[in-house]
């Protein structure tokens, strides 16, 4: 699998030297982080990715091309050999760590105290810890202590 993600001959950089708007033109719509998001829970199937998200038919069809023209998801023969599955690539598994930022976000700021959700856990159910971005000396990093450098 390609380790980078790749460009599509007519794809327009919004701010060609920020990586925050290089991610968003390929990801930053809610429908395909909801396809990456489910893919990540192990959907395979386009059927799968309609029922999970009841996103329209056209859309799907559109998002999946795209996170395999961009090399985020790779596409497959099922084993059934009956139809065509979609697979994360190493490419698309480094969003991890962004959806889970997002989901933890959202466990913070979207739900009311004690309204229930889905809960991520790791491979022994235990609740998977808040990501904390940290500096070279260890010490907690946030939007006040951090800045861009520009080239």
């Amino acid at each position: 699998m390609p380790r980078t993600a790749t460009r599509s001959p007519n794809l327009e950089w919004t701010d060609p030297d920020c990586p925050v708007a290089r991610t968003l033109d390929l990801v930053g719509d809610k429908w395909t982080l909801l396809v990456i998001r489910d893919a990540m829970d192990g959907a395979r199937s386009f059927t799968e990715f309609q029922r999970r998200t009841d996103i329209a038919r056209n859309i799907l069809s559109d998002r999946l091309r795209k996170l395999v023209g961009h090399g985020l998801l790779a596409q497959c023969t099922a084993p059934s050999g009956r139809r065509q599955e979609y697979v994360l690539t190493d490419v698309g598994r480094d969003l991890f760590p962004a959806i889970l930022t997002l989901r933890q976000w959202g466990e913070r700021n979207t739900f009311a105290p004690g309204e229930t959700h889905s809960t991520l856990v790791d491979e022994h159910g235990a609740r998977i810890p808040e990501i904390v971005p940290t500096g070279a000396d260890g010490a907690p990093v946030d939007a006040l202590t951090s800045h861009v450098r520009t080239p």
